[in-house]
């Protein structure tokens, strides 16, 4: 693998508090693993749903692949995530606690050329927690100027 795929979800660190952090493995065909390592990626809007005890991710939208023919994949399906039984039954009764639910934060290829999606249980912030993670980021930036200075 010459090159790292390493897809991060900046939205989800504003609009959410980390609580357990997962590594699932994707169900995916064959052109859109080659989007993936084109990078070709976006999950802004992308969240976990429960189906029949699966968990699936919903709106997370892979490119189509440029020189894919007639095979090409529907860029905005929903993909099967790839847990251990007792981590999607811990996920399934966290989940359905008000106010958590689960969200994928990164997109990545292992070692092994498998793509891989971490994912969050996590809780919305309320307005005046993201207010505060604004103005804290505003100081560290001015720190970060002063020091270069």
């Amino acid at each position: 693998m010459s090159e790292k795929v390493n897809i991060i979800n900046r939205r989800a660190s504003y609009e959410y508090h980390f609580l357990d952090v997962y590594e699932a493995g994707i169900q995916l065909t064959g052109t859109e693993i080659k989007s993936i390592r084109q990078g070709k990626v976006n999950f802004g809007d992308a969240f976990c749903i429960f189906i029949n005890g699966e968990l699936f991710v919903k709106n997370m939208h892979i490119a189509e692949y440029t020189s894919g023919s007639y095979y090409n994949h529907d860029p905005v399906r929903m993909r099967k995530l790839l847990l251990h039984r007792s981590e999607l039954r811990k996920l399934n009764g966290k989940s359905s606690e008000k106010g958590l639910t689960i969200v994928p934060r990164k997109l990545f290829i292992n070692d092994k050329g498998f793509a891989k999606l971490e994912i969050v249980l996590a809780q919305g912030k309320k307005t005046y927690d993201k207010r505060q993670d604004i103005k804290s980021r505003d100081v560290k930036r001015k720190l970060r100027q002063n020091t270069d200075d």
